[in-house]
């Protein structure tokens, strides 16, 4: 529909006590001509605005409805100081486990049988077994198969082509073993091992002695404070603490931070501090090793 309104307005203007003023006639043709325009002009849409499909729920409103956003930035590329995006591993599928962890267990072990077939594609075989006190709440199955989900991922110790890794069993000959073990538990295992992991007063960290590497469970179900401080999750943590105590199992000592806000090497003590840079819990990055300087 045309309204009408704006075609008496002009006539009001162009017309004063019955007299056309010398502008009128050229005026007048122009509102003819824009009125023609919208009468012959126009032509009926597929649809109406009360008949057009609604959208999907949660779709975007289209660009007739809204103003045109502005172009995305262009994604940063990529570098070999950024870590990949976080691939889940078993970590995030562990039930959650719910109340306060447990101090001290039976201070035994049940061992997980053999599971896993040789990974990694070269160099020398080692063996592992992997035990879970009793007491700990903890499932044996579930925390063996995220010990083989981290080492036999190719970022970690494997994908350097020079070392290949299995789990065994109890029985079988074996060169180390991976013990999540309860607090007090883990802070004696240490002890006897000539390793003091006690901070404020109570076994804090992990640590590895020979042929054990044991994983304190109040960092297993609660993280560390600089990945919590990170907001980094405790999956990441989990595979973090698997990587680093085994690679001093496999000869590799503490780092420094190579580069400030970068990843950290994964033989940074990120438990306690992460020296200027990123929470990241792998030995490798981007295909290659990643170091920083000695300690």
């Amino acid at each position: 529909m045309i309204d009408t309104g704006g075609m008496a307005a002009v006539t009001s203007a162009v017309v004063r006590h019955g007299r056309w003023h010398r502008w009128a006639l050229p005026l007048a043709g122009a509102v003819l001509v824009l009125v023609a325009g919208a009468v012959f002009g126009q032509r009926p849409s597929a649809t109406s605005a009360s008949a057009a499909p609604s959208a999907a729920p949660g779709a975007s409103p289209s660009a007739a409805s809204s103003p045109a956003a502005p172009p995305s930035p262009a994604a940063p590329s990529s570098s070999s100081s950024e870590p990949p995006s976080p691939e889940p591993l078993l970590a995030e599928s562990l039930p959650a486990l719910v109340g306060p962890v447990p101090s001290h267990g039976a201070g035994n072990f049940r061992y997980a049988a053999a599971g896993t077939g040789i990974r990694g594609t070269a160099g020398r075989l080692r063996r592992y077994q992997v035990a879970v006190e009793n007491g700990s709440g903890e499932d044996l199955d579930a925390f063996a198969g995220v010990v083989d989900a981290v080492l036999g991922d190719p970022r970690s110790w494997v994908g350097g082509g020079d070392l290949r890794l299995q789990r065994v069993g109890r029985d079988d000959d074996h060169d180390f073993t991976v013990f999540l073990a309860t607090r007090d538990t883990a802070g004696r295992m240490c002890r006897n091992g000539g390793v003091n992991v006690t901070v404020g007063g109570r076994p804090y960290t992990s640590c590895r002695v020979t042929g054990k590497a044991i994983i304190n469970l109040d960092r297993w179900r609660l993280s560390a404070k600089p990945y919590v401080a990170a907001g980094t999750p405790l999956a990441r943590y989990r595979e973090y603490v698997i990587n680093h105590e085994v690679g001093h199992e496999l000869g590799h000592h503490h780092e420094g931070c190579p580069k400030r806000g970068g990843p950290a090497p994964v033989m940074v003590q990120q438990t306690l501090t992460l020296r200027g840079c990123r929470p990241y819990a792998w030995p490798r990055l981007n295909g290659g090793e990643l170091t920083g300087p000695a300690l």
